[in-house]
């Protein structure tokens, strides 16, 4: 009973142990407590309980209580590190038991070395003890083992039988009442379908198992380092470190298991090492391998070796002690056939490279490559990451590129198995390195076009094709619903400098479930087999005499590759720390001169523009020719205001992700019908005044204001339209960019919004401060407002990068529409409303804060 309803079978204990009990009957009420307490509470505590049930076992002289006992007693042992004692007690189980109650003892011994890393003897006492279960029907028993096993194959990297036996399990535990082992079903469902590489699944599963243990009243710490493996693979490392500290804070003040704090503590310093987070990855794997090696955890302190000597190459140490021990490891961690192998030797190998050992190099590479033609998508790609190093090494430039082109294609149809643009995004980091080897070569051949090519392939793909639409759900819209309304409370409660605090943990509490449901949405869209085309996109921008500017970055310089006249040519520019550091400050310029009376800045500000100029153009700016330009800069210099820079000033000027997306926008037909939506959030100092105005200039436009201007309604108007002003306060929200937000009357409209749409006005403007400004994610990725819109049939935006003067925009809006109506395109009809405003620093900066994106 204890895993059907836990919290009634330790209360119905507690009360036949106040009935002062035979021996027999108290030895199983102290084992329920006991193993109540092992797994979900204080260790001490159940160990007490367990060892008493065993002494009243002996006294009731049952030989098969007694071992039933000492079995539970053995994983407990085993789970606050004393192994050898839990062995030992595992062992004198089997002695003591018989037939049925033997075999369950060594499904015990079984998890208890599945605990330990003992795979193959795991797999050995698990196949000796099903076949006696089931020939006693013994149902509950039978689906334990399964699911042992099951979980024993993934661990040994065997997806497909673990299949085969977590569908053989799942079909007993619905004959059964085990809730607690149902839920452990749906979780170990959840970490297959990770095996496998369905993250989207594997989200849904862990998250829906995580319901199923919260009506139970149990703490979740497996299910805490699965769920962190799982995030770590979907990009979200950050959330994964964050999860794991906080079990681990859990379990420390439950004084619980032993076994499972190592195993978050792995998780935690994996996290911590794909977050940037060297030194604390350091930390954490150090304990990690201190705690295996006291629990005489091989398998388990050698995977936390594997991450200790990463997270110390991520530090910058390298030496051949390092090579020696990452070699060690790979070898040790073969011997136990584990699927992390191939990683280590890749990460022996480049230790190995860098100290210049080639001939130690080859041999390390050469046994990571192996990995690249079977398995899941991320163990193919550690192959191929291994087989393009290896060809560097041997001078191959034909190689690295066809070894890079193979593993990005494994990477882009995972990426396509995951239908949330967030999860798309943040994917590509892992591809990031075999991109840059690529465009390595390719700048060492010499070819601009060929480093066109590969700066094209791995820069903003999150746009190369829309994100799964969620289905009709009624329980989403009602979270997007609460969502909005617990929103637009805690914006009027700040107003009015009232607390807060209770209505924004609502707010993220419900922001958290929007978030989950769309990350286990899976991918609808197949590749679409698009492969960028130089040619292509030099036609196009023949036909209108465009040159375009797109700037790659290798080893920290700008290159600047200038496309127009059939031709594309390189240049060098500056380092792109320093442009970086550049751009902060022009922003920080523009927040001052968007308040009146800092006109003092404006030199400072110009100063800096032309800085940027000589950093992330040089030669490049003398050779634009008179005619548009197009800048596809790199994800980290998306706040550049492109406008400020000397030779972009006065031109016909537009930003684009990619050179991809700037043809896609290009070719995008207009919507029929030529809608016009004009829409006027709630408490703008200026009260959108452009807006009224606008309404005379088009006639028959849908106007969207005060009562009007709800979510609902806007998303019904907005979708098809052919152009949508929006003025509404824009919140930018770096710590979740989804959530980037335009206030309407009932609330936010945020990106999970629009991602709704069937199609996205084809030209849309924003007149708010904020609004496209960007979270860089991924390998080079932008999330954001303006990204949400451009695959979803956007092919124009107008919007601002900085925080603006309300006043000060009317006018800009007013000329830049005066020049739509007369059938200019966006950045057209942008740069001729800079041109008309009024000569002062506040206007300056606030034409330069407005950029166009796309082709429309």
């Amino acid at each position: 009973m204890v895993f059907a309803a836990p919290n009634d079978a330790l209360a119905r204990a507690e009360g036949v142990l106040d009935a002062d009990p035979s021996p027999l009957h108290a030895s199983v009420a102290h084992q329920v407590i006991g193993i109540w307490q092992r797994d979900w509470g204080d260790m001490r505590i159940a160990l007490h309980h367990l060892r008493r049930a065993r002494d009243l076992a002996a006294r009731a002289e049952s030989a098969d209580r007694e071992a039933d006992v000492l079995a539970a007693l053995g994983v407990a042992l085993v789970h606050a590190g004393r192994t050898q004692q839990g062995l030992a007690a595992l062992e004198r189980g089997i002695e003591r038991g018989s037939g049925h109650t033997r075999a369950r003892v060594l499904y015990r011994r079984a998890y208890a070395r599945w605990v330990l890393g003992q795979h193959r003897e795991a797999l050995e006492d698990v196949r000796r003890a099903i076949p006696v279960l089931r020939q006693v029907d013994d149902v509950i028993w039978t689906a334990r083992a399964l699911t042992l096993r099951a979980t024993v194959h993934l661990a040994l990297g065997a997806v497909d039988r673990a299949d085969a036996d977590f569908t053989a399990a799942e079909a007993l535990w619905d004959t059964t009442g085990q809730e607690h082992d149902k839920a452990d079903a749906v979780e170990s469902r959840g970490l297959a379908a990770f095996r496998s590489g369905d993250i989207p699944a594997a989200l849904r599963l862990l998250d829906e198992a995580e319901e199923r243990y919260a009506k139970l009243g149990t703490p979740t710490f497996m299910l805490n380092i699965r769920r962190c493996e799982v995030l770590m693979a979907a990009g979200l490392a950050p959330e994964a470190l964050g999860e794991a500290d906080a079990a681990i804070g859990v379990l420390d003040g439950i004084g619980g298991q032993s076994t499972r704090k190592a195993e978050l503590l792995l998780a935690a310093a994996r996290a911590a090492r794909l977050a940037g987070e060297a030194h604390t990855a350091i930390a954490r794997a150090d304990m990690a391998v201190r705690l295996f090696a006291g629990q005489r955890r091989s398998w388990w302190e050698t995977h936390a070796r594997l991450v200790l000597i990463e997270a110390r190459v991520a530090a910058g140490r390298s030496s051949g002690r390092l090579v020696a021990d990452t070699a060690a490891v790979a070898e040790r961690l073969a011997s136990f056939g584990a699927p992390a192998a191939p990683e280590a030797s890749l990460l022996a190998g480049r230790i190995a490279l860098g100290l210049g050992w080639r001939a130690d190099a080859e041999r390390h590479l050469g046994v990571a490559a192996r990995s690249r033609h079977s398995g899941p998508p991320l163990a193919r790609m550690t192959g191929w990451a291994a087989q393009a190093l290896r060809a560097r090494a041997a001078g191959s430039g034909r190689g690295v590129v066809e070894a890079c082109r193979r593993g990005l294609d494994v990477l882009d149809a995972h990426r396509m198995t995951l239908g949330a643009s967030e999860l798309r995004a943040r994917a590509t980091a892992q591809g990031a390195e075999l991109a840059a080897l690529a465009q390595q070569a390719s700048l060492d051949s010499g070819g601009p076009r060929r480093l066109l090519v590969w700066s094209e392939r791995w820069r903003a793909t999150a746009l190369s094709t829309p994100p799964t639409r969620p289905p009709a759900d009624p329980e989403l819209q009602s979270v997007l619903t609460a969502f909005r309304e617990i929103a637009a409370r805690a914006e009027e409660a700040r107003g009015e400098a009232r607390p807060v605090p209770a209505l924004e943990r609502e707010q993220r509490r419900l922001e958290r479930e929007i978030r989950a449901r769309t990350l286990h949405l899976r991918g609808d869209t197949p590749g679409d087999g698009f492969r960028f085309d130089p040619g292509r996109l030099l036609e196009r921008l023949g036909e209108d005499d465009v040159r375009l500017v797109e700037l790659a970055v290798l080893d920290g310089r700008v290159q600047v590759l200038l496309c127009g006249q059939g031709r594309v040519r390189r240049y060098e520019g500056g380092l792109l720390a320093d442009a970086e550091t550049e751009a902060e400050h022009v922003q920080a310029g523009l927040r001052r001169l968007a308040h009146p009376g800092a006109e003092g800045r404006l030199p400072v500000v110009e100063a800096a523009g032309r800085r940027l100029e000589e950093l992330l153009l040089g030669p490049a700016a003398a050779h634009l020719g008179d005619g548009p330009v197009v800048v596809v800069p790199p994800s980290r210099l998306h706040r550049v205001p492109w406008a400020l820079l000397p030779s972009l000033r006065e031109r016909v000027l537009s930003v684009s992700p990619s050179a991809s997306s700037w043809l896609r926008a290009r070719e995008t037909e207009p919507p029929p019908g030529g809608r016009q939506v004009l829409v006027r959030g709630p408490g703008l100092a200026t009260g959108g005044a452009e807006v009224p105005h606008l309404a005379g200039r088009y006639g028959g436009a849908v106007v969207l204001e005060h009562a009007d201007a709800r979510v609902p309604r806007v998303l019904e108007e907005l979708d098809g339209a052919a152009l949508a002003h929006i003025a509404a306060h824009g919140t930018f929200r770096a710590d979740s960019p989804l959530f980037s937000s335009l206030r309407m009357a009932d609330g936010p409209i945020v990106v999970h919004d629009f991602e709704r749409l069937d199609r996205s006005p084809y030209r849309i403007i924003l007149s708010c401060c904020d609004t496209a400004r960007f979270a860089s994610v991924g390998a080079d990725e932008l999330l954001g407002l303006v990204t949400a819109l451009l695959p979803l049939g956007t092919a124009g935006v107008v919007a601002c990068t900085a925080p603006v003067n309300d006043a000060a925009v009317v006018p800009l809006m007013l000329a830049l529409h005066k020049g739509l109506s007369e059938g200019l395109s966006l950045a057209e009809a942008l740069r001729d409303a800079r041109a008309v405003l009024p000569g002062d620093a506040l206007h300056q900066a606030t034409g330069w804060a407005f950029s166009a994106f796309g082709a429309a």
